[in-house]
């Protein structure tokens, strides 16, 4: 594939790397031109409140986010040998789970009563101080989380407006789509009811993390992806066998960063899980492991709002101390090699190979933001990122967006990320309560 560089505007060949910056911006370009049509159906709402929604849930979809699950949509697709004339359909299907997603960031800040989102106050809360500045009647509280859930809702209905833009295959699609919402809302009720309940195992801990974020992040999306292309059901099933422990891992890095993440960059209050109670597998592992004190001490934090710092560090000492925060890294790692031997031999075409490889292996990487907090992390404990990134070699924002290449509807073969990792075999497709690999369980 050849495309223009920013720096010179001359011609090369594009080595990226899967994820990257041109194919993100393809569902970005969609994405603009879905919410510019959507805001204009709300034409009969005044200024202010026009520009109250395209503030608080146009720009949030719009400016945020890493197109994950759309690039998952156009692998999935890829994978299948989709035609290049279903690409409308494949931008449809991604803009569709963004808005979702969108839709399940807003509740869930809700639910959880979270102050910060990608780095800029909650809408329930930034909607609450609109109210208290204009003087308003009643709960500003009740206000800001009621106006945010009627946004979450309007993501939604957008959600179905984006599915239906392109009616390729539409029927198989909105299968997918529907089991999709459906086990995102149930997972998230049960990390309601878990964390309300108190206790739980890590058997629990793991079917949250599979319906909440794991299905819908990695197996859903391609699926979409292979219904678009009208797949083969055996090529669905080697998705599925790649997807699930990958979903997993995704869901794991992310509890490691709700405990050990720098709020400066991943956006969200430092230790928020510790706080909230979150029955999460990395601290249910760790409530297992520790003795009385350090198991008390990770359950005096729920219900305390904004800890303090040494409370925060404190309970972070237990969970390095025990080994959960060694045992969950080692379960990424064995997780993600399961993903990528669950492509070997696969019938399908190298690039889509490559993409699913070097997407697995990024997963698996510490984020940027893993680096903790000053004195999060004591000087013996192991540090997970000293392995190299697969994407060193290439930076996506060295090329054009999509609307400045003349060639960017079409994505091109894409780098070796590294060979497939030597692996055993991966966890069952389609299981609900995926077995726990040996060196990653319990002491």
């Amino acid at each position: 594939m050849l495309t223009l560089t920013r720096e010179t505007g001359g011609v090369r060949d594009d080595p990226r790397e899967p994820f990257d910056r041109h194919l993100s911006g393809l569902f970005d370009h969609a994405l603009d031109e879905l919410l510019r049509r959507e805001l204009s159906r709300l034409s009969f709402l005044g200024a202010d409140d026009r520009e109250v929604l395209r503030r608080h849930l146009a720009d949030f979809v719009a400016r945020g986010g890493r197109r994950l699950r759309p690039a998952f949509v156009y692998w999935g697709h890829r994978a299948c040998g989709g035609s290049p004339d279903d690409l409308g359909a494949v931008l449809a299907a991604g803009c569709s789970i963004e808005l979702l997603h969108a839709c399940a960031l807003i509740l869930d800040d809700v639910m959880d009563e979270s102050p910060l989102r990608r780095g800029r106050t909650t809408a329930h809360l930034a909607l609450a101080e609109r109210h208290r500045e204009l003087g308003w009647a009643g709960s500003s509280r009740r206000f800001g989380e009621s106006a945010a859930i009627l946004l979450g809702v309007l993501a939604f209905t957008w959600a179905d407006s984006a599915l239906l833009a392109d009616r390729r295959r539409l029927a198989d699609a909105l299968e997918v789509f529907t089991q999709l919402r459906v086990e995102l809302i149930a997972g998230q009720y049960l990390d309601l009811t878990c964390a309300a309940r108190g206790g739980g195992d890590r058997r629990e801990a793991l079917l949250i993390s599979t319906y909440k974020s794991g299905r819908y992040t990695v197996e859903r999306p391609l699926h979409l992806g292979h219904a678009i292309a009208g797949g083969d059901p055996g090529l669905r099933r080697v998705l599925s066998a790649y997807a699930l422990p990958l979903g997993e891992a995704f869901q794991l890095r992310d509890d490691v960063l709700g405990v050990f993440g720098d709020p400066a960059r991943t956006g969200k209050p430092a230790g928020a899980d510790l706080l909230q109670g979150k029955r999460t597998y990395l601290l249910t592992l760790a409530r297992e492991r520790a003795d009385g004190p350090g198991a008390a001490l990770l359950d005096a934090l729920p219900g305390t709002g904004e800890a303090r710092p040494d409370r925060l560090a404190a309970a972070r000492e237990v969970i390095v101390s025990t080994g959960a925060l060694e045992a969950v890294e080692r379960r990424i790692r064995d997780l993600t090699e399961s993903a990528g031997e669950a492509l070997s031999g696969a019938d399908m075409p190298a690039d889509a190979r490559t993409a699913l490889l070097g997407l697995a292996l990024r997963l698996a990487q510490p984020h940027p933001a893993a680096e903790p907090c000053p004195a999060a992390r004591p000087d013996h404990t192991a540090r997970p990122d000293q392995t190299a990134r697969p994407d060193q070699t290439a930076r996506p924002d060295q090329t054009a967006r999509p609307d400045q290449a003349g060639n960017a509807a079409s994505p091109g073969p894409t780098p070796q990320a590294g060979p497939p990792p030597q692996v055993g075999p991966a966890p069952q497709a389609g299981s609900a309560e995926p077995a726990e690999p040996a060196a990653g369980g319990a002491a």
